[in-house]
């Protein structure tokens, strides 16, 4: 039996059809070890409009497992609808495909029966479970399930990777986690004395015996997730295959249960892997997820940016051959590679955690937590259960249409190098103008309807909003005291996930594919927007500041000379009463509503840079630089959207760009460091920062019209490829790393000319050092210039 309120995390959800109805199964972590949740006899649920009563009638005339009720439930088109329900969701499913062909659409038919399950509930992820039948102390039967304060389980983890050859032919397996390092590989030990290795190193005849003992492993160790870096679109397919092509089952679900595949609806290619009672969690999604950036996710890449460390053949052209010749002629050695591999990951995850991240992020959305993305799903998650207590039903993804909306305020900037910047902005603006002045589905639907205006709030373009029926404003104020909460308890990962989601509810009513789609809703949050930066930059200017510059929720205020700390702050804090306190009174006496909108300080800039439109005298958007001191007192520099932080410029002009606008940045001299650093160029001291790194977006034969150097290089690299025998990389797109040489770009892997040191100096060093010189009456041809002036 299950103890009485055992607290527990939803690991995975899956539901089947029987003859009884609709059976969900729910993997938890417990600090009982993982228990099985069984829920029997579920019902599927739609909804019909009435006026489309006598077709589905029709339909389901002489089928006893589909039966019509009445509610009290509308559209938000004001159709009064009834329910729907019936004893197998697949043939809920195939009805309303049948329904769809004749025009008659059933409303949330795609709701899966465990996602409407926990959200009718209010569940994401933690939960208490109490009572229900157990026959096996294992798996329990019908528990009551309620959703809980936020239970952390203390999840077993194993890091996975594999090694293949040129044609994706398995070599090994390995795994590091559950206090096992395993590596499993193809072929016989290698005579002589067995090395001496600080894992266990085990050979497999072949293949399918490879396949067996992952199966074992998984059965013995048991953990509860799966990490590693590319994990299902690569490690965990290629396992699959290889199992299926020997007819095998890869049995690394829990109960010995095999993988649910199941391909993405909108991205060509790219498959969900659900594991029972297991979460595989894919290192570059869930860093990706989290807003981490970096220039390339490879895992020599990320591994040397956190780490300081990576693998020990770190020349990607050769990988390879190397990896080809290790399995050949030294198969621990291959494996050892394998092993760092995963160790890799999981010191990454520890780094980041992201293990903490992602286990948050689920008890925030109520999605799986090995889902990355999924703004619209967590939003259904979110609003549907409380738009039916409302007496509303939800549209169907993709049954709205209508024009763009305006996206967030940018204001034109100011360009040039100024002295004491500062930076202010408003703390979740979209979220505090849903709750500020309630934007919301089932608001705007009831406040077309009100007679009184006064009982409504007035939007952009004559929305109105009823004042007392509404539920999104009411998520985002759940969410904001949960993230205010998590936020005083330390909970970096939790807060964050709060952030993340109610900053993405806004993207959910501009997304065309999106259940809840309306350009009203969207506008009347982004033009509100504006009218808020609008008036933030009035008042700065009552102030007698001005700002140089505002993007979406952020001012660049301009102090007139340069400040110190302390008098920086000064005004900081004056300029933010200021501000406050003026929408508080404002906003009260206009609409009267509670004010919700919150500026505060962000940055100050002791020197900053506005540069202009590369050819343009207009000052640029998004991209900018500044000097800031840290409370240490020691200065860091800050790059947004130049060349430094930009993947497609070379490590040649991140670092001439980083050296020269530090040095102008502390007024240093920096006329022989252009000079020198020029010279070093053209003397071939810099070859090795010349690469350039671009990514192919699509197919290498869909670029029949342009042939940009990026395609050149790959068409070239794979040519190359062809010549060796090697499998062709670049055929669907991908990175390619290429050099500009005197006969045009060449792939590093194959470059056969002499570097062209002129085009970097003129497309590198030039647009770089001229964008922040010009201000200061100077070029990067004249510092050059051999020549002396005569005049």
């Amino acid at each position: 039996m299950s103890s009485p309120g055992q607290r527990a995390y939803i690991l995975t959800r899956h539901w089947r059809d029987t003859r009884n109805g609709v059976d969900l199964e729910l993997w938890l972590a417990t600090e009982e070890g993982p228990r099985c949740v069984l829920v029997t006899g579920q019902t599927a649920v739609a909804f019909a409009r009435e006026s489309q009563v006598a077709e589905v009638e029709a339909a389901i005339r002489n089928d006893g497992a589909f039966e019509l009720k009445p509610l009290p439930l509308k559209t938000l088109g004001q159709e009064p609808v009834v329910g729907l329900y019936g004893q197998s969701y697949r043939a809920m499913l195939r009805l309303e495909k049948r329904l769809s062909e004749r025009a008659v659409h059933l409303h949330e038919a795609d709701i899966r029966p465990t996602d409407r399950f926990l959200m009718e509930r209010f569940i994401t992820a933690s939960v208490t479970i109490e009572a229900g039948e157990s026959d096996d102390h294992a798996v329990i039967v019908n528990p009551r399930i309620k959703a809980s304060e936020a239970y952390r389980p203390t999840l077993r983890v194993v890091s996975l990777d594999i090694e293949t050859s040129a044609m994706g032919e398995l070599y090994s397996v390995a795994l590091e986690g559950c206090g096992q390092r395993q590596v499993y590989m193809l072929g016989a030990p290698p005579e002589g004395p067995a090395a001496d290795l600080d894992f266990a190193l085990t050979y497999c005849a072949d293949r399918p015996a490879m396949i067996l003992a992952l199966n074992a492993w998984f059965r013995e160790h048991d953990p509860d997730a799966i990490i590693g870096w590319n994990l299902v679109q690569f490690d965990l397919r290629l396992l699959q295959a290889c199992a299926d092509q020997h007819g095998l089952v890869l049995a690394l679900g829990r109960s010995g249960k095999p993988i649910d595949w199941r391909a993405h609806g909108r991205r060509e290619g790219y498959v969900f892997a659900s594991i029972p009672g297991r979460l595989a969690i894919d290192g570059i999604e869930a860093l990706r997820s989290a807003m981490w950036s970096f220039p390339s996710f490879s895992l020599e890449s990320v591994a040397q940016t956190l780490l300081g460390e990576g693998k020990d053949v770190d020349d990607p052209y050769h990988r390879m051959d190397e990896i080809e010749r290790r399995f050949r002629e030294d198969k621990p050695a291959l494996a050892r590679y394998n092993l760092v591999d995963c160790e890799l990951v999981t010191r990454i995850f520890a780094k980041t955690g992201l293990l903490d991240f992602v286990l948050e992020r689920a008890n925030a959305t109520g999605l799986p937590a090995d889902q990355s993305g999924g703004s619209i799903a967590a939003f259904s998650h979110h609003y549907l259960p409380r738009m039916h207590r409302e007496g509303y039903i939800a549209p169907n993804i993709g049954s709205s249409h209508g024009e763009s909306y305006p996206g967030g305020f940018v204001m034109e900037s100011r360009p040039g190098i100024y002295d004491s910047v500062l930076v202010l902005d408003y703390k979740s603006l979209y979220p505090s103008i849903i709750r500020t002045f309630l934007v919301d589905p089932i608001g705007l639907a009831e406040g077309v309807l009100e007679a009184d205006e006064s009982k409504t709030v007035p939007g952009p373009n004559g929305t109105r909003f009823s004042r007392t029926k509404h539920c999104l404003p009411g998520i985002i104020t759940q969410l904001w005291a949960s993230r205010d909460k998590a936020k005083r308890e330390g909970n970096q990962a939790l807060s964050q996930a709060f952030k993340l989601l109610m900053n993405a509810f806004v993207g959910v009513l501009g997304a065309s594919g999106g259940r809840f789609f309306d350009p009203r809703l969207a506008s009347a949050v982004t033009l509100r927007g504006h009218e808020v930066m609008r008036t933030t930059r009035k008042l700065v200017e009552e102030e007698g500041y001005e700002a140089i510059y505002g993007d979406t929720d952020s001012i660049f205020i301009w102090l007139g000379r340069a400040h110190d700390e302390r008098e920086a702050m000064a005004v900081a804090e004056h300029l933010v009463g200021r501000i406050n306190q003026w929408w508080k009174e404002s906003l009260a006496a206009t609409y009267g509503v509670d004010n919700f909108l919150e500026i505060e300080f962000d940055t100050h800039y002791k020197r900053f840079f506005m540069p202009t439109i590369r050819g343009s005298e207009l000052g640029s958007k998004k991209r900018y630089a500044g000097l800031v001191e840290e409370e240490d007192g020691s200065e860091e520099l800050v790059f947004r959207g130049l060349e430094t932080v930009r993947s497609d410029w070379t490590p040649l002009a991140q670092r001439f760009q980083r050296e020269l606008y530090g040095r102008i940045f502390r007024r240093e001299p920096y006329a022989e460091f252009v000079k020198d650093y020029v010279r070093q160029l053209q003397s071939g001291a810099f070859d090795d920062l010349l690469v350039y790194r671009k990514r192919l977006r699509g197919k290498l034969a869909s670029y029949d019209r342009t042939t940009p150097p990026q395609v050149r290089a790959a068409r070239q690299a794979d040519e190359h490829n062809a010549r060796l025998g090697r499998p062709l990389q670049y055929q669907n797109g991908g990175w390619i790393s290429y050099v500009m040489t005197l006969g045009g770009p060449e792939p590093v892997e194959a470059r056969l000319g002499s570097i062209d040191h002129e085009h970097y100096l003129t497309n590198q060093l030039e647009p770089i050092a001229d964008a922040i010189l010009a201000p200061l009456g100077d070029s990067l041809a004249a510092l050059t210039n051999q020549q002396s002036e005569l005049f």
